[in-house]
């Protein structure tokens, strides 16, 4: 899926309150657009402070760049290393300050956005950075069900009729969170990181075969749904029977650490595969596989333990002038 795109109207409407932003020239500049996408040739860096050297496409000035280019002289092209004109989608002025009169005239003549926020400098650029990596991350629609079960968020899949939906019911039942049936969309926030978000359309609605679509937040409460949680593990729901059971300890291979993952947008996810077969109890399978999943987070291993304390009892069991065979 490509890098989505904003334009700086869509972004001035998204962030207006959130950076208490005012438009003050250049309204041409609106149907200007925002990507990370750099697929298309060397694109200026998204964002950072107005200088001779470095081109930004959002360009930040403070108290100390307003007063450098408080000269018009200042903003003459021959003094950049690069085309102010040519890279620069907005102009934004932090700490409620007065822009310079040369940069208004260029943001004019231009169509480049002029923007002011009240914020203080450093606030502005820890904000804006934080909305626009959201908001400009790469993105994948992974078919399946996502869920916060004890805190953690997991993405439950498996082919058509397996029973996603059914497990995700049982599950906001016993009192876990629903976040996104059918096509949760994920996005990359941070390296190792990808973040689910439920579209808006599908929001606190769960469809199950032979109920139809319920909405969780009306029959349930509120607290029952929420709009995005951070992926920590995938479990993938297999019949019993539908060929080789990945990820499933053999007979004779039990002691084996799990070690399957999935990889979305570039991220490797722990994933886990759970059989499915009449009178099994997934809800709790489930349940324990998360658990089990965060204490292996914290490096503790179930199997690992139980191995150390089989050999120190066979150590202990062992005369020190014997050598075990």
């Amino acid at each position: 899926m490509p890098f989505p795109q904003l334009t700086v109207d869509d972004t001035f409407v998204r962030l207006e309150n959130e950076l208490a932003l005012s438009w003050l020239a250049g309204r041409r500049g609106g149907e200007r657009t925002l990507t990370r996408d750099e697929a298309s040739g060397q694109r200026p860096r998204l964002l950072g402070p107005l200088n001779f050297n470095s081109a930004n496409r959002i360009q930040l000035l403070g108290a100390a760049e307003v007063r450098m280019f408080s000269d018009d002289a200042s903003l003459l092209p021959d003094r950049f290393e690069y085309s102010l004109e040519g890279s620069t989608d907005v102009f934004m002025v932090s700490d409620g300050l007065e822009p310079p009169p040369g940069l208004i005239a260029l943001a004019e003549r231009h169509g480049i956005a002029l923007l002011r926020s009240a914020l203080r400098y450093s606030e502005l650029l820890k904000r804006l950075r934080h909305e626009l990596t959201r908001a400009l991350a790469e993105r994948e629609i992974v078919h399946g069900v996502m869920m916060d079960v004890h805190g953690t968020g997991i993405l439950i899949t498996g082919n058509a009729s397996v029973g996603k939906s059914e497990l995700a019911l049982e599950l906001v039942s016993r009192g876990h969170i629903l976040v996104a049936d059918d096509a949760p969309e994920f996005s990359r926030i941070a390296p190792n990181t990808l973040e689910c978000r439920c579209p808006p359309l599908l929001q606190d609605f769960l469809e199950v075969r032979g109920l139809g679509v319920l909405n969780i937040a009306r029959m349930y409460g509120d607290a029952h749904t929420r709009k995005r949680k951070i992926l920590r593990c995938i479990v993938q729901l297999q019949t019993v029977g539908e060929g080789r059971l990945e990820g499933l300890h053999a007979e004779g291979d039990r002691m084996a650490e799990p070690s399957a993952t999935r990889t979305i947008l570039g991220t490797e996810i722990p994933e886990r595969t759970i059989p499915v077969a009449p009178g099994r109890n997934i809800a709790v399978l489930v349940e324990a596989a998360v658990r089990d999943q965060i204490l292996r987070a914290g490096g503790y291993s179930a199997t690992r333990d139980l191995v150390e304390q089989q050999s120190r009892r066979l150590r202990a069991a062992t005369p020190t002038n014997e050598q075990p065979t």
